[in-house]
């Protein structure tokens, strides 16, 4: 397996800490409001890294947190009228909401910043002792200068960053670059008691003391979004090795941006999307889906014509699926030519996903699934073993990509399948009693609605289009 590695700029083989067993640690959202798109592509894109090494027979210990204390969620929780450790919790409920319906498994485990404040307080106690950081006034810095190896994640040259550093003057830092490990408490803000007085923690030194608790030293995978390289992750691997005097992630992953008519999305251009709302138009799976059809490292531009393409796509598999599900096999053992091409796919598959997690790659071979079983459907020679190999073919892309293929469609929450099918069962009355234009009313009016009737020998079936 191929992984290409922020660190090294390049792919290389993947080799656990430990075999049979991949430590993953990968950095969560700040608990102040729902996740919008680009937490999401995260979220969906590293639980499906999880999902195939699972499916590779590996065991993960993966860890998502929650940063639930920072300078956004105490300004959200005096806006609304409530403790900022209310709203974290309000926000990780509605975060494990919306992330049930993309199909995204709870992580081994969901530490929350306010829970490890004692872990944190070591590790900045720690960095002193070693002559890594020091206090000002109630404040700890980072101090990036003790540190030579600082921007071997991110690539950038620290005379460089220092002569066009965009950072706040502080006067208390010895260098524009330090950053904070502890910030001393303003009054009326939430506070925990230090060595070096009230205060909280900085943003950066949160993951590394959480990974380092659950994942230890030189974990396998760290991952994020590619806005995080700097300088939050690049901040991480500094304060770490620091700390620990060993390498900190092995293999560091981070995906693309979210655009917007190819820009980039954000609040500031108002082209800012939250899940909860989209997933107001479009089921969640479809979302998953959008979501896992590019390259993970590519730029993915998101706009409703393409999560309509989608659901079409989405649902081409699913037609194939209720076919698979209806057909009359001929009784038998697998045919040989059906078992190599099922056996070739499945190679493209894993091939696809161990060059480093090309989904897109690997949807191509479902495609070609779905296509070449519809072609064995329509010649009518379909055996009982060719359907099964069919059959578990799909639940390999089903365990994979975390999608369920062929069911019915939930939009906002709401499942319509005992609505449409009181319709159908309504409209086969009127048929009985040769009511056919109410009959026909009823067909007519729910594909208005977008639900296709579709009569078949072994009745009807319904479909949204």
């Amino acid at each position: 397996m191929k992984i290409y590695n922020t660190l090294t700029k390049t792919k290389e083989e993947f080799i656990p800490r430990e075999p049979g067993k991949v430590y993953m640690y990968v950095c969560g959202p700040t608990t102040y409001n729902y996740i919008h798109l680009g937490n999401a592509r995260p979220i969906v894109f590293f639980d499906t890294v999880r999902r195939y090494f699972e499916y590779k027979g590996f065991e993960v210990i993966y860890v998502q947190n929650f940063t639930d204390i920072d300078d956004k969620i105490i300004k959200r929780a005096l806006e609304e009228g409530i403790s900022p450790v209310e709203l974290g919790q309000k926000y990780i409920i509605e975060y494990f909401k919306d992330a049930d319906r993309l199909g995204v498994k709870r992580a081994t485990v969901h530490p929350k910043v306010t829970e490890h404040i004692p872990e944190i307080i070591e590790m900045v106690k720690g960095l002193i002792e070693k002559g890594y950081a020091y206090e000002v006034e109630g404040d700890v810095y980072f101090a990036v200068d003790s540190f030579p190896d600082y921007g071997k994640l991110s690539g950038r040259d620290l005379d460089e960053l220092k002569a066009g550093a965009r950072v706040e003057v502080d006067e208390k830092k010895k260098n524009p670059l330090d950053f904070a490990l502890w910030k001393k408490a303003k009054p009326g803000e939430p506070f925990w008691e230090s060595p070096w007085g009230p205060g909280r923690p900085g943003w950066h030194i949160e993951c590394s003391a959480m990974s380092l608790k659950y994942l230890g030293e030189n974990f396998d995978i760290h991952g994020g979004g590619a806005d995080l390289v700097f300088p939050h992750h690049e901040n991480e691997v500094a304060q770490s090795e620091a700390f620990t005097g060993k390498p900190f992630a092995r293999y560091w992953m981070h995906n693309g941006f979210i655009t917007v008519n190819q820009e980039k999305m954000s609040k500031s251009l108002g082209n800012f999307f939250l899940v909860r709302e989209i997933l107001e138009k479009f089921p969640g799976r479809v979302i998953r889906f959008f979501l896992l059809s590019t390259h993970y490292r590519s730029p993915l531009d998101f706009d409703d014509k393409k999560l309509n393409e989608a659901k079409a796509a989405l649902e081409r598999v699913d037609n194939f699926v209720q076919n698979l599900k209806e057909v009359n096999p001929l009784p038998g053992e697998a045919r040989k030519e059906i078992q190599e091409k099922i056996t070739n796919l499945l190679r493209d598959f894993n091939e696809a996903m161990e060059d480093d997690f090309n989904t897109a790659q690997a949807m191509a071979s479902l495609f070609e699934l779905v296509r070449f079983g519809n072609t064995q459907i329509a010649s009518g020679n379909l055996t009982a073993g060719d359907k099964k190999l069919f059959e578990e073919a799909l639940n390999v892309y089903t365990r994979v990509f975390g999608i369920e293929f062929g069911v019915l469609e939930e939009i906002a929450g709401e499942d319509i399948t005992p609505l449409v099918e009181l319709l159908i069962e309504v409209r086969a009355r009127l048929k009985k009693e040769k009511k056919y234009d109410l009959a026909d009313f009823i067909r007519d009016e729910l594909k208005k609605q977008g639900i296709l009737l579709e009569d078949t020998p072994k009745g009807v079936r319904w479909k949204r289009v």
